[in-house]
């Protein structure tokens, strides 16, 4: 991330299986909205370039 979009990613830890991914307090990516499966790192980064514009 800090490479490709110069931010620097800060993992919080959870429970019962949640991942999200949030960028200036907004949820970005749920796996549990997404039916339980993770990110891909190229659709990541395109989703946070989307909510950074």
């Amino acid at each position: 991330m800090q490479e490709t979009l110069g931010l620097i990613a800060e993992l919080v830890p959870g429970g019962g299986g949640i991942f999200d991914v949030e960028f200036d307090h907004r949820i970005v990516f749920s796996k549990f909205a997404e039916g339980d499966r993770f990110p891909e790192a190229d659709e990541l980064i395109k989703l946070l370039r989307e909510h950074m514009a």
